[in-house]
């Protein structure tokens, strides 16, 4: 059984090696926080984000994406447009980190092997994981309870183009649905802190990456089954 799950294994690599192309790269861009504590805007970066990311095109239409990025997450109620947000003054940091797989797929064919400059905007989804802290909130201000762990829908749009032989350069707008209430300490999970929890308990935190990724592509010509 472990021979045959061996040559599967070698089967599938060698058969990517040769029928895929395949790109490495990085996110450089801004993050901002939808919750409750902080400004409501939807994309309002204020804090640096990054990651490292790679793609394996399966064909020009589409691509699994893989990445790891983090950041640090933080909200102000003082700089909300909301007045029972400026009167409570509540305000947080939460450090984030993102495991994401998913699928990305391009409005355009883009072949990369054709030799001519590419546009298209694109989709991606999958699924995250994220690594974040605990927190709850006292008048004198936060404290983290625990690191903890979640997951998250990623819903992203870009926009790319290949600049260069090799390097693809692309502008896009990721929202994260979460599936925890509590980056920003309203909703603990320590049952000892529930009596401090506030805010909506009834919706999950989002927050935004928005920013730009640039890849180096490698690999041979895919064969693509439309060519």
């Amino acid at each position: 059984m472990n021979r045959i799950f061996v040559f599967i294994v070698c089967i599938f690599g060698l058969t990517a090696s040769n029928a895929q192309i395949h790109e490495i790269g990085a996110f450089l861009g801004g993050s901002n926080f939808i919750g409750d504590v902080g400004k409501t805007n939807y994309i309002s970066p204020n804090e640096f984000a990054y990651g490292i990311l790679y793609k394996w095109n399966r064909s020009p239409r589409h691509s699994w994406r893989f990445s790891y990025s983090q950041t640090k997450l933080t909200a102000d109620d003082k700089k909300s447009d909301m007045k029972a947000r400026n009167t409570r003054g509540f305000n947080f940091e939460n450090d984030v980190k993102e495991l994401s797989a998913g699928l990305e797929f391009n409005f355009f064919d883009f072949n990369l092997h054709d030799g001519k400059r590419l546009v298209t905007p694109y989709v991606f989804t999958g699924l995250n994981f994220l690594i974040y802290d605990e927190l709850f909130h006292l008048q004198e201000g936060y404290e983290v309870d625990h690191r903890d762990f979640s997951f998250a829908i990623p819903m992203v749009v870009g926009i790319k183009t290949n600049i260069a032989d090799h390097w693809v350069l692309g502008a896009e707008v990721g929202a994260r649905w979460t599936f925890t209430d509590n980056l920003d300490g309203s909703n603990p999970k320590n049952k000892d802190l529930e009596t401090l929890a506030f805010g909506n308990l009834n919706n999950k935190d989002w927050y935004m990456f928005s920013g730009l990724t640039l890849t180096y592509t490698f690999g041979n010509k895919p064969c693509y089954c439309a060519e």
